[in-house]
């Protein structure tokens, strides 16, 4: 895995890569890091998708349909925020999305792993 250094060097490296040229998630997930250095970012990135989790529990518990919703709402608004103000980058997920969700999950993991620095 990427370090913190490689991240910050990497988004340097790809403000005019075109996220959907990659065509094998491994050899995004670099490039995800990378749109994600800004520790801020990352943050919202975490909190957005555990009130996401939260939410899809809810989900389950009460079989509400509006926490689909909900989970939706805290997970992109979160990640978008952080991305327009903090990062000052655009989301991958507009050109890549499954990828970009694909991604998000694996960061949050490697958070919770000690991989990428939260």
């Amino acid at each position: 895995m990427p370090s913190a250094h490689a991240s910050t060097t990497a988004s340097t490296a790809t403000t005019s890569v075109d996220p959907r040229q990659f065509t094998r998630f491994a050899d995004f997930y670099p490039f995800y890091l990378g749109e994600h250095s800004n520790r801020t970012c990352r943050r919202l990135h975490f909190a957005g998708s555990t009130l996401s989790l939260v939410c899809l529990a809810m989900l389950a518990f009460t079989g509400r349909p509006q926490y689909l919703l909900y989970g939706l709402l805290c997970g992109y608004g979160l990640a978008w925020v952080g991305h327009f103000v903090f990062e000052k980058n655009k989301p991958a997920s507009f050109k890549r999305p499954l990828y970009s969700f694909m991604g998000d999950w694996a960061m949050y993991r490697d958070i919770w792993l000690g991989r990428v620095p939260f």
